[in-house]
């Protein structure tokens, strides 16, 4: 099993700068890092728990959620603005491994290819992992270019209620298979999927009660 956290606070980032955009959070040589996109609209415990399982499990020093400044592929109806899904996101993960960053909006990307491509581009010395939870995984295919994302960036899969199956039918596990070791998913293409005690909450869900 894989288990286990290490890395600095994030207090500890000072004022460095990699190429013209400000690194959201502290980067370093080696430093293993976690990035969990989406709308966010609203972040909620799901997220949390995607995020935790992954710190422990993978052995990252940090997570970045990437709130996007417009998903492709979810309507712009009843979405919130991205100041207050970048701050409604920073005001629930108050921890200190998980760092809230708009840095999509300031790369000019949409689609997670190309944001993949420019952080490795800008921030070479990162060991990026692309997060994701299982109720996702089924429409993976759907995104643009999403066999290079697989190529580029090693993916975790963190299994969630209402999709448990969803691993057995996805065109991403049945494409590149799954791997069991954290060693063997330091090399893309590489797909695990983590499992853990499973967090119900969904945003759809939330919106609904508004």
């Amino acid at each position: 099993m894989w288990c286990g956290a290490r890395g600095k606070s994030a207090h500890d980032f000072g004022k460095s700068v990699t190429g013209w955009i400000r690194p959201p959070g502290p980067i370093a040589q080696g430093l293993r890092i976690g990035l969990l996109g989406g709308s966010f609209n609203p972040a909620h415990d799901g997220h949390l728990y995607v995020s935790d399982v992954a710190l422990k499990r993978l052995k990252l020093d940090y997570v970045w959620w990437l709130v996007s400044p417009g998903n492709p592929l979810k309507s712009e109806k009843g979405m919130a603005s991205f100041a207050d899904r970048l701050q409604g996101a920073r005001a629930l993960a108050q921890h200190p491994r998980i760092i809230v960053t708009g840095i999509e909006r300031d790369m000019g990307t949409r689609f997670t290819a190309d944001t993949v491509a420019a952080l490795k581009r800008r921030f070479p010395q990162g060991h990026f992992t692309w997060l994701m939870g299982s109720d996702n995984l089924a429409g993976f295919d759907r995104w643009r270019n999403w066999q290079a994302i697989a190529a580029a960036i090693p993916i975790a899969v963190v299994q969630r209620p209402g999709s448990i199956l969803a691993r057995h039918n996805a065109a991403l596990v049945r494409r590149f298979g799954t791997v069991r070791t954290l060693k063997a998913l330091m090399v893309p293409p590489a797909v695990a999927v983590l499992d853990g005690r499973r967090n119900p909450q969904s945003a759809t869900a939330l919106r609904a009660a508004w």
